[in-house]
């Protein structure tokens, strides 16, 4: 059986990984540039965005420091990452993705329970 996610703070419906790049969208809409999702197995998918780029991050649990996709040989350094608490982040492009790839990581994760495969990713632990 696949994992059922849902987000962080809001009804308790499972979203459907088709619906997922909608949802985040909304979100971002709506001014939240950081998004979690749970899953019934005790794990965190996170995306914080600025709109351009994403740094997506999946945890095993809440004591895990996880793994993040990863741009590799992206230069530069983006902000404008609004956390949930106000705080503003900066990230070195290489720590984040595209927005449209940060949708298609979470849509992947949500439908398999992980990464695609060749999807560069690094692990935090």
């Amino acid at each position: 059986m696949t994992e059922s996610w849902v987000i962080v703070g809001e009804a308790s419906s499972p979203v459907p990984p088709e619906a997922a790049a909608h949802a985040l969208r909304a979100r971002l809409d709506a001014g939240h540039g950081e998004t979690w999702l749970t899953s019934a197995n005790g794990r965190s998918l996170g995306l914080v965005t600025n709109g351009e780029r994403a740094l997506v991050m999946l945890l095993a649990d809440e004591d895990d420091p996880g793994e993040h996709a990863v741009d590799p040989g992206a230069g530069g350094v983006g902000d404008g990452y609004v956390l949930a608490n106000g705080q503003r982040d900066r990230y070195p492009d290489e720590d984040t993705v595209p927005l449209a790839e940060a949708y298609r990581l979470v849509e992947h994760v949500l439908r398999t329970g992980d990464w695609p495969l060749g999807a560069p990713r690094a692990v935090d632990r």
